[in-house]
């Protein structure tokens, strides 16, 4: 078995089950829609079409899910990170999780962890509008809603036996920092809401809560210090909300130019490791696969990761586990968790699942790098 708590992120797109995603993907099977329509536009890098080797499977059916949860296993990966949403005061894309993942019969032999999603809407997932700037729903809540998804995330999720714990604290990340503070109006209220969602916890019979951040970049939110005219960065801005931990989601979201070689990307990543590993919150190190979302425009969208091979991706797991084993050593990690983008994010080209250029090729890595 691995040693390592290999968590591959999970875009639970790929279903019709959810029907207020026809507003995006009319055909009624989610995302697929745009990734069967993808051609070769010519551009450098472009390596499309591809077909999913598992075919234009729904996520959302726990036949399915469980012969992806055998699949995910036996190639090291043992948790799911699943995209959570919620917008216009309701769930949003819960199916893969709800009637997929968790009626899979095999599920309690993987872990898995919630990333609320909590970004803003947009005409981004659908092609025939992914050129407007129009926000269809708001990413922030009201700190009632809050309250409410804390309750709830307790008593639906967090009350699984396999949902992923640090040191016995259930582990719940945000994607969106400022989007999270927005929905209190205060950075100092905001940090009472995350005190109480950890109080929750506690009264719900855990250690306490590891709340995990996806970090982007260190640039100036838009959010300014008590009784000050300076903004806060973002890294200050993760402290002063008591975030126990973060990660990245993906690494063209840290400032690194992912528009060259995979292997200068490793290499660019890396040192940003360095700087993450410095920082008060506990980091966990993310290794991307690659990143093109053309996929989702009809004009050329610069930033295109080339010669992201299984090959170079593996070499990039041997950079990560390196790293992970002296930070562990060192004591800067508390656990062996390493996130993967991701599982299935097919529109972006980065995503573990088996397809007709690489076959088993990534998964393949994960597993020779990190052992079943």
């Amino acid at each position: 078995m691995s040693e390592y708590d290999i968590a591959a992120i999970i875009w639970p797109s790929y279903t019709g089950d959810e029907i207020r995603s026809r507003i995006f993907w009319p055909e009624g099977y989610g995302e697929w829609e745009s990734v069967k329509r993808m051609t070769n536009k010519g551009y450098e890098g472009c390596r499309w079409p591809r077909k999913p080797l598992w075919g234009y499977v729904n996520e959302a059916d726990p036949d399915v899910m469980e012969m992806q949860i055998n699949a995910a296993i036996r190639h090291g990966v043992n948790t799911f990170i699943y995209d959570w949403y919620w917008f216009d005061n309701r769930p949003f894309l819960e199916n893969c999780l709800n009637d997929g993942f968790l009626k899979a019969p095999n599920n309690t032999k993987m872990k898995f962890y919630l990333m609320w999603a909590n970004h803003d809407a947009t005409h981004l997932w659908d092609i025939r509008n992914s050129h407007l700037d129009n926000v269809i729903w708001k990413g922030s809540v009201t700190e009632k809603i809050f309250d409410e998804i804390c309750d709830r995330t307790i008593e639906k999720y967090f009350s699984k036996k396999n949902y992923y714990c640090i040191d016995g604290c259930p582990v719940y990340m945000i994607f969106d920092l400022q989007n999270f503070v927005e929905s209190f109006n205060s950075v100092e209220k905001c940090r009472e809401g995350v005190k109480r969602f950890r109080e929750k916890t506690i009264k719900a019979g855990f250690k306490g809560l590891n709340f995990q951040l996806a970090y982007f970049s260190d640039y100036k939110s838009r959010f300014k210090k008590e009784g000050s005219d300076e903004y806060y960065s973002m890294k200050e801005l993760m402290e002063a909300v008591g975030f126990d931990s973060f990660t990245n989601y993906n690494w063209a979201c840290v400032n690194i130019n992912v528009d060259t070689d995979y292997e200068e990307v490793t290499d660019s990543y890396m040192k940003r490791c360095e700087e993450f590993s410095k920082f008060s919150s506990d980091f966990y190190p993310n290794i991307t696969i690659g990143w093109d979302n053309n996929i989702r425009f009809k004009e050329f969208i610069k930033g295109v990761m080339k010669n992201n091979t299984p090959e170079n991706f593996e070499k990039a797991c041997i950079k990560i586990k390196e790293y992970t084993d002296k930070a562990l050593q060192d004591g800067k990690m508390k656990a062996p968790l390493i996130t993967i983008n991701s599982w299935n994010e097919w529109t972006e080209t980065s995503y573990l699942e088996p397809d007709d250029l690489y076959g088993y090729g990534y998964l393949d890595a994960i597993k020779r790098v990190f052992g079943e």
